[in-house]
């Protein structure tokens, strides 16, 4: 048995080592047509481009090593399958399960490893990725405007260009709100526009064409001014842009950048404050409705006919408090409801730290009947079946995390539901096959 195990072992190395890789080159391809843009053209180091491409390709691994171990699972029993040696095997006594085990330890082992690269490796990759990213975005800020959203990339003012040509940085359609001046409220509309530095890089200069300045004075807004201009320029101090190293610890980190144990903490903190900040809500809830009580007592008419003096009504200043109240209290649950997505997005990042990992287990199970039922060898075989159980996997995935952001069950249900499902019908598929071979392998 130990030569069959080494044999299996054996025939599964190269298709997973060729999946991998072959898998990491696409994906990292696809980085790179994203983001060539960013990287080439801006005077970096070469080793510093290609240090990017590491840092980015470490959520990589997490996706292509679980559909590398399907790919291989189901190449290596597809051959096996094919050339007969896994009949010879079974015409021995030895069952599927038994000739199954090797490779389910070995995809437990790389569950293992895979875990701790997502807690260990992967968090400090994305915080230095992230980091030498902003700093790579410093050196020509034209390609830090971001299309359609307003960036605060120069201090004091908020950009947006509804266009960014991604080969010159030329930008369409700008919008500029100057927030310098608290007193004045200006508005700077333009049909294009760049950003440059001097030659000298001391100052930033921002070119505007064909556009016109909004000013309204504050608070009377008792005065306002319109200027038309066909050219127009900014001129800023450069401090801040260049490429420059910046410290990759500071800064907030996202569910990217954490381990497990810290997005554990971060959850549990999120939870406490959005259950005190309901138990508050509920006290001013019973509290706006003792109010309202009293209200409607004081505005009831008199329960005799006999003339009696009026009641004292409410005051507009206690109608105001209590309307003022209830704003309050809309607020309160629209900031409860911000802390709620923010936990379920912690703790879905959580426990898809565990999940992806052990979805090679998963694989490794769904693939081994899948090898043996193709009966054909072949890259195109495996690659073929593995890319639809792994779409099937990242659907599931993908649907559990947008139900789990609305807070029906607990987020780690929905996100351990393509590992459960998935391992179910790998146990379903690998019953019926034992029961169902009979020592053909034809």
């Amino acid at each position: 048995m130990r030569i069959f195990d080494r044999y299996i072992l054996k025939a599964h190395a190269g298709p997973l080592f060729f999946g991998f890789f072959t898998i990491m080159f696409v994906f990292i391809i696809s980085f790179l047509t994203r983001f060539i843009d960013h990287l080439v053209g801006r005077g970096l180091d070469f080793w510093v481009m290609v240090e990017m491409v590491l840092l980015e390709s470490s959520w990589m691994v997490s996706l292509a090593l679980p559909m590398s171990v399907l790919i291989s699972t189901v190449m290596a029993f597809g051959n096996l399958t094919n050339s007969s040696e896994l009949t010879v095997m079974r015409s021995g006594g030895v069952s599927i399960y038994r000739l199954a085990l090797p490779v389910l330890i070995a995809s437990l082992l790389l569950a293992a490893g895979d875990e701790r690269f997502n807690n260990v490796l992967q968090p400090e990759a994305n915080i230095r990725a992230k980091a030498l990213m902003s700093d790579i975005t410093r050196l020509k800020p034209g390609f830090a405007v971001n299309q359609g959203a307003f960036s605060d990339i120069i201090k004091g003012y908020s950009l947006m260009a509804r266009k960014v040509d991604s080969s010159t940085g030329k930008l369409e359609g700008v919008l500029m709100y100057d927030r310098g001046r608290p007193n004045v409220r200006t508005v700077v509309t333009a049909g294009s526009g760049r950003i440059a530095f001097t030659p000298d890089y001391r100052y930033l200069v921002m070119t505007l064409e064909d556009g016109q300045i909004h000013e309204l004075v504050l608070p009377g807004m008792d005065r306002y001014r319109r200027i038309s201009f066909k050219n127009h320029r900014y001129v800023f101090e450069a401090t801040g842009y260049g490429f420059e190293r910046s410290d990759s610890n500071k800064g907030a980190k996202g569910g990217g950048e954490l381990s497990a144990a810290e997005l554990l903490v971060t959850g549990n903190e999120l939870r406490a404050r959005a259950d005190a900040a309901q138990l508050k809500i509920a006290g001013d809830v019973e509290e706006l409705g003792r109010q309202v009580r009293e209200i409607r007592k004081h505005q009831q008419p008199a329960p005799s006919a006999v003339a009696s003096p009026p009641a004292k009504l409410p005051t507009a200043r206690a109608i105001l408090a209590t309307e003022g109240k209830i704003n309050r209290l809309a607020s309160a649950m629209d900031a409860v409801e911000n802390l709620r997505q923010e936990y379920y997005g912690i703790m879905i990042e959580y426990h898809k730290k565990f999940s992806l990992a052990v979805a090679c287990a998963t694989f490794a199970l769904v693939g081994i009947p899948l090898g043996v039922m193709a009966r054909r060898g072949g890259f195109g075989v495996g690659a073929g079946l593995s890319l639809l159980f792994f779409v099937l996997y990242w659907a599931l995935m993908i649907g559990g995390e947008k139900i789990a952001k609305t807070g029906l069950l607990t987020p780690g249900v929905w996100v351990w539901i393509p590992d459960i499902l998935l391992s179910a019908i790998g146990i379903t598929m690998l019953y019926r096959l034992n029961r169902s071979i009979t020592g053909s392998g034809r």
